[in-house]
């Protein structure tokens, strides 16, 4: 086989250049007016703003939660809490309506632990949540559905 070597020669090199490898002088625009229709395909992909925002809870002043009105088995608990290492989350005890009754619910500060959740005279109900599942004991499956009214009652400050 015989090889034929390619001579470019200046000349053909600039036609090859020239006739469609690389243009000069192209335009490039770019829109810098918002379309009229308030996006660019028509169809607005965000939902209009709905009501005022909700995340915010309002304040309910509630003489139960003050703490000189709290029941003692409840400041039992606070103080045990206190006399207790410091948990990471910290504890917290809040309130809910539950099965049309007042219950406090009281956080754990980590790990594999049941939550409790107490009646209003200080009985144990049921533990909603925690343990090794993350379910709970299962006395009370619909609790985080069922639940509604919640207020923080307290919460470990240090």
């Amino acid at each position: 086989m015989m090889r034929f070597p390619v001579l470019f020669t200046a000349a053909s090199f600039a036609l090859l250049l020239g006739s469609s490898g690389c243009q000069r002088n192209v335009a490039v625009t770019t829109p810098t007016d918002a379309p009229q229709t308030g996006n660019v395909n028509g169809v607005s992909s965000t939902p209009a703003p709905t009501s005022a925002n909700t995340i915010e809870p309002t304040p309910q002043p509630d003489a139960t939660f003050d703490d000189r009105k709290r029941p003692q088995w409840l400041n039992d608990r606070i103080q045990h809490h206190l006399n207790e290492k410091k948990q990471n989350p910290p504890v917290q005890i809040m309130s809910y309506q539950y099965n049309g009754s007042l219950v406090f619910y009281e956080t754990v500060g980590c790990c594999d632990q049941y939550t409790t959740l107490y009646a209003a005279d200080g009985k144990v109900l049921c533990h909603p949540d925690g343990g090794l599942t993350g379910r709970g004991d299962g006395q009370c499956a619909d609790f985080a559905k069922a639940r509604t009214e919640e207020r923080l009652v307290w919460q470990d400050p240090r």
